[in-house]
C-alpha cells in the first residue's frame, strides 16, 4: 500500500546511488501561515551533504540546512502535517506522491525529464545558481515556481557566467574557508546576492560580504531582500567608495563603477593588499578629457568613435601594469558577450611574488609618453 513511509524510502534510495535531483513538496493542506511550497536539494558545505529547504512563503523566503537524517525527519513531518504533494526528481524517474481528501496517498513514477541530472555529478555544466534559490525570486528572476522569467535570462546567464569566473578564480589563488568580501558599486545586487550564495551554500566557505552603494534606495532593498533570504553575513552600505576605509579585505570586487569610482576601488584593494581583485571597467573618461586637444601621431585616433575605444584600452592597460607594479599579476577578458553589452571587460589582479614591477613602470611610462597622457588616476591614489 502507497504511503509515506514508502515515498521517503524513494528518497534515501536516489540520495544513497547518488540520483537526486531535486524535491519540491506543494498544495499545502492549510494556507493560513502563507506557506506555498518548499524546495529541497542537496548542498555540499564543507566537504559534508546536508539536505537544504528554502521555505517559500507569499510574502518572504527562509533557507534551513540539515544533516541528512534531519532532514528526512523534516520531510516525513511536512508531508504528514502540512503539504498533499511531494515531486521527487532523479536522474532515473520522476515519483509524484499525492494524497487526497481522505488521506489515502497514490505513488506515480514516470520517465525522467532529459534535463534531469544527478546533483553531485558533472559539475562543471551544472549551473552554478540552481533556479530554486531563494534569492532569485527576490530580485525577479525567477517566479514563485522557481521558473525563469523570460525578460530575465540574460540577467541569469551573466550571473551563472560570473559566478564561474569567481570559482575559477577562487579555486586558483585563493586558499582561506574565511573569507572578507567587498562589493564596490554592488547595485541591485544580482552578482552579490549570487555570490554569497553560492560560496557560503555551495561551496561551504564563512564569507561576510559587504555591498557599497551610493543609492540609498538600492541599500534599504539589498538589505531587506538579504533579511528574507536568511543571508546573515551579506549586508550593504550607503557610502562612497573613496570614503570606505575598511583595510581587511581578502578580495575587492568592482563591477562597473563609474569613472575613476574603479580607480578608488583598485587602489582601496592595493593598500589593503587583497588576495583577489575583480574589476569590470566602466565610463574611461579621465584619460580621453586629459588628452582632448592634444595631436595624436596614430592615424587611429583620427576619428572619434575610435579614439574614445583606443582610450579605454589604454587606460585599463595601465590600470593591469599598475597593479603589476604591486605585486599582482594581471589579466584581461571578456565578461559577457558583445550582444549583451559592449562593456564586457573583466580586469583581474591576483596576488603573486612572480611580478616585474620594473618592467611594468617602464611601459606605463612608454605609453604615456606615446599618447601624451601626463598621469592615470589611479597612479596618484598610491
Amino acid at each position: 500500500m502507497n504511503s509515506i513511509q514508502e515515498f521517503i524510502e524513494k528518497v534515501k534510495e536516489a540520495m544513497s546511488l547518488d540520483q537526486f535531483s531535486k524535491l519540491t513538496l506543494s498544495k499545502p493542506r492549510y494556507k493560513s501561515n502563507g506557506l506555498q511550497n518548499i524546495f529541497i536539494r542537496i548542498v555540499d558545505l564543507k566537504g559534508n551533504q546536508k539536505l537544504s529547504f528554502n521555505y517559500r512563503h507569499l510574502t518572504k523566503d527562509l533557507t534551513k540546512n540539515f544533516e541528512l537524517e534531519e532532514g528526512l525527519a523534516e520531510l516525513e513531518s511536512q508531508l504528514t502535517e502540512k503539504f498533499k504533494h511531494a515531486t521527487l526528481l532523479t536522474s532515473q524517474a520522476t515519483w509524484q506522491m499525492m494524497i487526497n481528501k481522505k488521506g489515502n496517498v497514490t505513488i506515480i513514477e514516470s520517465q525522467a525529464t532529459g534535463s534531469t541530472k544527478p546533483s553531485t555529478h558533472n559539475k562543471e555544466k551544472k549551473k552554478r545558481a540552481p533556479l530554486d534559490a531563494p534569492y532569485l525570486y527576490e530580485l525577479g528572476i525567477t517566479n514563485s515556481k522557481g521558473e525563469l522569467i523570460p525578460k530575465m535570462a540574460d540577467k541569469y546567464r551573466q550571473i551563472n557566467k560570473y559566478l564561474e569566473i569567481m570559482d575559477h578564480q577562487m579555486e586558483a589563488h585563493v586558499k582561506k574557508m574565511a573569507l572578507k568580501l567587498v562589493d564596490m558599486g554592488s547595485g541591485k545586487g544580482y552578482l552579490t546576492f549570487a555570490l554569497y550564495d553560492f560560496l557560503q551554500n555551495g561551496k561551504g566557505l564563512d564569507v561576510t560580504i559587504t555591498g557599497i552603494e551610493l543609492r540609498q534606495e538600492l541599500v534599504d532593498f539589498c538589505n531587506e531582500k538579504a533579511n528574507k533570504c536568511g543571508f546573515e553575513k551579506l549586508h550593504f552600505i550607503n557610502q562612497r567608495i573613496e570614503e570606505f576605509q575598511e583595510d581587511d579585505i581578502d578580495i575587492l570586487i568592482a563591477l562597473h563603477a563609474c569613472d575613476t569610482a574603479t580607480d578608488d576601488a583598485l587602489a582601496k584593494a592595493i593598500v589593503a593588499k587583497s588576495d583577489l581583485i575583480v574589476c569590470a571597467p566602466c565610463c574611461h573618461k579621465q584619460v580621453r578629457q586629459q588628452v582632448k586637444g592634444k595631436s595624436q601621431e596614430s592615424p587611429l585616433l583620427k576619428y572619434g568613435i575610435f579614439q574614445e575605444r583606443h582610450f579605454e584600452m589604454v587606460t585599463d592597460t595601465i590600470r593591469a601594469l599598475i597593479l603589476e607594479q604591486h605585486g599582482y599579476q594581471s589579466k584581461v577578458f571578456e565578461f559577457v558577450s558583445n550582444e549583451h553589452t559592449r562593456k564586457n571587460i573583466m580586469l583581474i589582479g591576483s596576488k603573486s611574488n612572480q611580478t616585474k614591477p620594473n618592467e611594468a613602470s617602464q611601459k606605463i611610462a612608454a605609453l604615456k609618453k606615446e599618447y601624451h597622457i601626463d598621469f592615470q588616476y589611479l597612479e596618484q591614489l598610491i
